[in-house]
């Protein structure tokens, strides 16, 4: 695991959840005063949660994002987040551990998202058999995942934006 990688992917999740979770819960009680344990607890869980996403454990990582999208991202459909979330910290981070959560295939633009890599580029690496088309259209998560865990793959392929 990249200690840089860790860092920045702590300190999203410290981020992420404070202003999806413990701002408005301070919101709604009134005072921060209640909320700052809350606060220190959810410095040391990222940590854990970083570990856990970022780890050799894959079953643990994909619960662990699971439960961390179910949180901070609670909604009536499907998880589907626009195509700049996939070059956060977190998004690299699921995109490698489990794919897209609930989609068999995206469309060659969240793939290239995904992929840290332009629309075109997948389309390169499709023809190529790097990827796999989807019968019912857009690429394979699956095959995204591969790529994205081969660790030839890993550096220098990929462009990231911040």
């Amino acid at each position: 695991m990249d200690t840089r990688e860790h860092v920045a992917l702590a300190g999203e999740l410290v981020e992420l959840v404070e202003r999806r979770i413990v701002d408005p819960l301070e919101i709604l009680f009134g005072s921060g005063e209640q909320v700052d344990p809350v606060r220190a607890r959810l410095r040391i869980e990222a940590e854990v949660w970083a570990a856990q996403l970022l780890g050799p454990d894959e079953s643990l990582a994909v619960r662990t994002a699971a439960r961390l999208i179910a949180a901070a991202f609670p909604g009536d459909g499907p998880f589907d987040p626009p195509d700049e979330w996939w070059s956060t910290a977190f998004g690299r981070a699921v995109a490698r551990r489990a794919g897209h959560p609930g989609k068999e295939a995206v469309p060659f633009a969240t793939a290239g998202a995904m992929l840290g890599i332009t629309r075109q580029g997948v389309h390169d690496l499709v023809k190529r058999a790097k990827l796999d088309r989807h019968p019912d259209g857009g690429v394979s998560t699956h095959s995204i995942r591969e790529r994205l865990n081969q660790p030839q793959e890993r550096h220098g392929a990929r462009r990231h934006h911040h």
